[in-house]
């Protein structure tokens, strides 16, 4: 079972352990920041699913869907990873972006996970550019939406 280690001094946006002067097994507090920062990094998720799986490969990571069960209980939206021992979860910040490799899509985290709407097909219609244009006002106003322009 996962144990959540409580750190006593953090880094103020990803809670990175942080070392303190005269710690022993150091290298427990790095390791452990070095598997926050692995998944971390530019992460994207193999599915998002509420129960750990029981077929996984060291370095795959999930996004915890609502009512997460076993391992997972308690960590709803959290990106959890594993490193060959063991889960490591990480609590989403605003603004995170990941990639959901099983869908093809990408989440933002915006006071909750929101994935990216495809906007409808142009449809009907009988002028060509009155349609280009209401199909790209469309488009623009997904991207926007999602936070890629401004």
């Amino acid at each position: 079972m996962t144990n959540i280690a409580s750190y006593t001094s953090t880094t103020a946006r990803h809670s990175l352990p942080l070392l303190f002067a005269g710690q022993a097994q150091k290298e427990f507090v790095v390791n452990e920041a070095l598997a926050r920062l692995d998944l971390l990094t530019q992460p994207n998720v193999v599915d998002e699913r509420a129960d750990p799986p029981t077929s996984v490969v060291a370095g795959d990571c999930y996004l915890i869907a609502a009512n997460a069960t076993g391992e997972w209980a308690g960590n709803d939206g959290a990106l959890a990873g594993w490193d060959g021992t063991q889960w490591t979860m990480v609590a989403p910040k605003q603004g995170m972006l990941i990639r959901d490799t099983s869908q093809a899509t990408w989440l933002i985290f915006s006071d909750g996970w929101q994935r990216l709407a495809a906007p409808a097909e142009p449809s009907g219609g009988s002028v060509v550019d009155v349609e280009a244009r209401d199909a790209l006002a469309n488009l623009l106003s997904a991207l926007k939406e999602f936070g890629l322009f401004s």
